[in-house]
């Protein structure tokens, strides 16, 4: 009985020590979290920049209507371009998250996806995602206006026709990080990171 009495008291104090060691892991891990701010959208010289008043355009929506993007919204909304190719794997990773961030948003957040190309390039597109329900155009301008070089890119435009926050969004917190700097009032979260040393960028 001796020794069994002896290996259940070895096997406690190893349950103990490892319990001590998973709880010290768990506060380091805290710690880390508290340190490390989510990555933003990866921004660079594109112009207009945060802060500058947007271009007004007017081009043709998927389904024939005039569609007016830029300056001051008439109904107070602010307005996320969406910069997308048929070809851009990412892109389409993505359209689902765009989707819940607009809804999220509520009334208050139009969504314009925006491309570029013959029409019947984007027909089997549109149709595999459902984005005839959605503010679909095919304007090179519009890219050329605000600059677009690489995909997925978005840009957030305030209801004063400002541009919010903008940048290369490759996953959702890239595209969650334009309403983090809108809404702390920076052009970026590296900005923000910039201006607060005791945090770092993941």
């Amino acid at each position: 009985m001796e020794p069994l009495v002896v290996s259940n008291l070895v096997l406690w104090a190893v349950v103990i020590l490892l319990a001590g060691v998973v709880l010290a892991l768990l506060r380091q891990v805290g710690v880390l979290h508290e340190r490390i701010a989510p990555a933003g959208a990866l921004v660079g010289g594109e112009k207009p920049a945060v802060g500058e008043e947007t271009p007004v355009l007017e081009t043709t929506a998927w389904h024939g209507e005039t569609l007016r993007i830029g300056g001051p919204d008439p109904e107070g909304a602010e307005t996320l371009l969406f910069f997308v190719s048929p070809t851009c794997p990412v892109c389409k990773t993505l359209l689902p998250t765009v989707r819940s961030v607009r809804d999220a948003e509520g009334p208050k957040l139009r969504l314009v996806v925006a491309s570029d190309g013959e029409r019947e390039e984007h027909e089997p597109f549109v149709e595999a995602h459902d984005l005839e329900s959605e503010t679909y155009v095919l304007s090179a301008p519009l890219g050329m206006a605000y600059q677009v070089g690489r995909l997925p890119y978005a840009v957030l435009i305030g209801a004063d026709g400002v541009v919010k926050a903008r940048g290369l969004v490759n996953q959702r917190e890239h595209l969650e990080s334009l309403f983090e700097a809108r809404d702390r009032g920076v052009a970026s979260l590296q900005e923000y990171v910039s201006s607060n040393p005791g945090r770092e960028v993941a």
